[in-house]
């Protein structure tokens, strides 16, 4: 299981969504305030001046179907599938990051953190991750042909 490359890419997407509960996503800074974005929503001195209960959300379910996909490696075509959600749900997530740092505070200055590089990290890791499947897809139909 852990051997294939696809699974190796899939558990580093994992750890990298798994760290966004560790590091903020961005500073905020509007009306001389400096908020910090993170997988609580945005805060001012500790206080949650706008809830993002969406965040965390999609980072559990991210998560989640990481796992799933790492574990169903006998079912190709549904590991396929979960992977290719896991990639709608990294693009949902950064929405949600434009979404808490431009929209919310238009005109304020923003400077983006580590936490906002790991989604699109994870989403090439996906991506390589779905193009290695079709690989090995595509090496057992042609072992099957030879029989």
């Amino acid at each position: 299981m852990i051997q294939r490359i696809q699974s190796v890419y899939l558990l580093i997407s994992t750890i990298l969504i798994g760290l966004l509960f560790l590091s903020p996503f961005a500073e905020i800074a509007k009306d001389g305030a400096i908020y910090l974005f993170n997988f609580k929503g945005v805060l001012l001195d500790g206080a949650v001046k706008t809830n993002g209960l969406v965040i965390p959300v999609l980072l559990v379910m991210i998560i989640v179907l990481n796992v799933l996909a790492i574990f169903s490696y006998n079912n190709r075509g549904k590991q396929v599938k979960l992977v290719w959600g896991v990639i709608l749900m990294l693009v949902v997530l950064l929405v949600a990051f434009v979404y808490f740092t431009y929209l919310a505070y238009s005109g304020a200055q923003i400077g983006f953190k580590l936490g906002a590089v790991l989604p699109l990290i994870a989403i090439v890791l996906d991506y390589l991750a779905i193009r290695s499947i079709n690989k090995d897809e595509a090496l057992i139909r042609s072992i099957d042909r030879i029989r």
